[in-house]
């Protein structure tokens, strides 16, 4: 088959690899027929994850359908069509069963780490994918839900959800402001609602990002390189700050900017993904009683937000912005990388 392969930082290459095979009687193979590209891979791509061995598929996001299924599968079939979820799940762990699914301790690639596609053991970015705890790790598809609906729910929509929106405790009448309008940051602002959010502020460089937001449900936006853009967010408020400020670039500017602008008894969450050190500035923040929260989706929400993608109440179809055949996955990674220019949120790669 043919895959996406890194060979080292700044090194990727579409090219011909083994087809993956039933391992374990829990595995199933599924024919990619969506897959996107995450922020993430371009930190791979970059050297910020040195766990990722030159050699490894790429991809962690993915739709398809079932091809073969190991003899312990019992809940799915071949023909099924299903979600790959970017984080696997035993099930059975004590990790598991609390819904920690981002430390599942299972030993497929790592015992405790529940991120392994494109990471610790080959990607979705090729023409098929061994699944491991297939029973756990996939979700069946309903009628009526497209496939780039559907890709959205591998990570970017829990993540927005999960990591965002209830790591940082948002309640109804919250004032929430989320820094940086990416596909993941924009995940979060549509979601929001679904805790009771009042007001929702985007906060980005990008006028395009930001036009966008507000399509996904921001009320408000606010451009990061205005002089004055502390003073507009806090114009927004009672003047104490945001109660909630979701942090979703993963740099040190963006999550200062979220320690700025989070009233005293706040929560930040931080959702982006940080390759450099962040100064927490504790002798500050210790007398402000805010919370900050970070961590790995564990992609236990997906059932309710397939539920909601599928009645129409999110708008996952909005995320996808640009479209490829899986064989030019390495002019959409091009596209993927130009965002600025490019005006791309999600590009789609489909069969």
């Amino acid at each position: 088959m043919k895959a996406l392969v890194f060979h080292g930082p700044g090194k990727k290459a579409w090219e011909d690899v083994p087809d993956p095979k039933i391992v374990r009687s829990a595995d199933a193979i599924v024919r990619v027929d969506t897959t996107t590209i995450c922020g993430t891979d371009l930190h791979i791509l970059k050297g910020d994850v040195p766990a990722v061995q030159a050699g490894r598929i790429l991809g962690h996001e993915a739709v398809g359908t079932i091809v073969e299924v190991g003899t312990a599968v019992q809940t799915l079939a071949v023909g099924d069509r299903v979600i790959v979820s970017c984080i696997k799940s035993c099930g059975h762990c004590a990790n598991c069963r609390t819904g920690l699914y981002s430390h599942c301790l299972g030993d497929e690639g790592a015992s405790g780490t529940g991120w392994i596609f494109g990471h610790l053991i080959d990607g979705t970015q090729a023409e098929y994918v061994r699944v491991p705890y297939a029973e756990n790790s996939l979700h069946l598809l309903p009628a009526g839900i497209t496939d780039e609906e559907a890709v959205m729910l591998s990570d970017i929509l829990p993540t927005g959800f999960e990591m965002g929106v209830q790591y940082g405790r948002v309640k109804p009448g919250d004032v929430v402001a989320v820094i940086g309008a990416g596909p993941v940051g924009l995940a979060a602002i549509a979601t929001a609602g679904l805790c009771g959010a009042g007001t929702v502020i985007a906060i980005d460089t990008d006028v395009n990002r930001l036009e966008q937001a507000r399509l996904f449900g921001a009320t408000d936006a606010v451009v990061s390189g205005s002089p004055d853009w502390k003073q507009q967010v806090l114009a927004l408020t009672d003047g104490a700050g945001v109660d909630v400020a979701i942090e979703a670039v993963g740099i040190p500017a963006t999550f200062d900017m979220a320690i700025e602008v989070v009233r005293p008894g706040g929560n930040v969450a931080n959702v982006g993904v940080h390759g450099k050190p962040v100064e927490l500035h504790l002798e500050h923040l210790w007398i402000q009683n805010i919370n900050i929260s970070m961590g790995l989706v564990n992609t236990n929400t997906t059932p309710m937000l397939l539920k909601l993608v599928a009645q129409k109440k999110i708008p996952a179809d909005r995320l996808a912005t640009h479209r490829f055949r899986l064989d030019q996955i390495l002019e959409a990674y091009d596209t993927f990388s130009r965002a600025a220019e490019t005006k791309a949120l999600k590009v789609v790669m489909n069969r």
